[in-house]
């Protein structure tokens, strides 16, 4: 009997399912990890703002706290004097005074400008295109080659802005655009918004067409007028274009150096010194990098502050 069972057993076919066994699975190599390639994409990026940013801010600091010529001369300690003898200079205040009242200009005239201009183009119209075009065209020159552009234009000798304003009878002599400080900054700021208008109009852009529809749909089914709609629905929500295009031209107003460089060269006598020509006359023309470098740092501080206290002022706007 118990062959028979064995027998029977060993004819029968094993039904059962037949366990397959997987090979060891191998372990990643690491240049495959996310760790690994988060810091090969980052290192380029980092590698390029530590040589062109980090370093050069490290010996701005050096600097601003040691007797540092230009050409030759021996450098030691300065700590205190770097920064008390900005404030020395008879050019100090009146450009200081001169660069927020710059500023002031400036980013009311372009931040209007740009968003009357977004308004008037972000709709789908015919020829609506073509003026996004034309609008934004000049931002796409150099502001060194804009600068000497519109020098030529305001030569009251060869431009020929004097010659057509003489020929409508407008004016009987040549007209000197350059020749007063009010004449000066006013010439300068119309160039500066002719030349960045198109590009604050495409941040406002972008940031008008990502405002939904079916919002201005259901407040004109409401019975809200145009100006009801602009106050309450287009600025609380075009408010992060407004900030970036109010952080861009409050930083780039603050540095202002090319067009008044080029333009004015200061003058006349003096009234168009920004604080950045401030810094490159210590540094260049009075060979002391020393005190040049102090005033770096105080404008970097000075643009930190500022910044934070916009940040700060529109997270409390948005949050109330």
């Amino acid at each position: 009997m118990q062959v028979k069972a064995a027998d029977r057993t060993a004819a029968e076919p094993d039904t059962r399912p037949e366990r397959r066994v997987r090979p060891p699975r191998a372990s990643a190599p690491r240049w495959r990890s996310r760790k690994v390639k988060g810091l090969a994409y980052a290192a380029p990026t980092a590698v390029f703002v530590t040589v062109f940013f980090l370093l050069p801010l490290l010996l701005v600091g050096q600097m601003s706290l040691s007797d540092w010529p230009l050409l030759a001369g021996d450098r030691g300690v300065n700590a205190p004097e770097n920064y008390t003898d900005t404030t020395d200079s008879t050019l100090f205040w009146p450009a200081v005074r001169f660069t927020l009242l710059y500023t002031v200009i400036v980013t009311v005239v372009l931040l209007g400008l740009a968003l009357v201009l977004a308004l008037l183009v972000q709709e789908f119209r015919p020829g609506a295109g073509f003026f996004r075009a034309v609008y934004f065209l000049p931002s796409a020159l150099g502001l060194a080659s804009a600068s000497l552009l519109f020098w030529g234009l305001y030569s009251p000798t060869t431009g020929p802005l004097s010659r057509i304003l003489e020929k409508l009878g407008l004016v009987d002599d040549p007209v000197s655009f350059l020749g007063s400080p009010t004449s000066a900054l006013l010439s300068t700021v119309f160039l500066i918004v002719w030349k960045f208008a198109g590009f604050y109009m495409l941040i406002l852009l972008v940031g008008l067409q990502r405002i939904p529809q079916e919002v201005y749909e259901a407040a004109r089914m409401d019975g809200a007028s145009r100006g009801q709609i602009f106050r309450s629905i287009t600025l609380p929500l075009l408010r992060p274009s407004i900030a970036l295009t109010l952080l861009l031209c409050v930083t780039g107003s603050l540095l202002a150096f090319d067009q008044f460089f080029i333009l004015t060269k200061g003058g006349p006598d003096n009234s168009t010194v920004t604080v950045v020509q401030l810094i490159y006359r210590e540094a260049f023309q009075r060979l002391n990098l020393g005190t040049a470098a102090a005033l770096s740092i105080i404008v970097l501080a000075v643009l930190l502050l500022l910044n934070v206290l916009q940040f700060r002022g529109l997270r409390r706007v948005d949050e109330s």
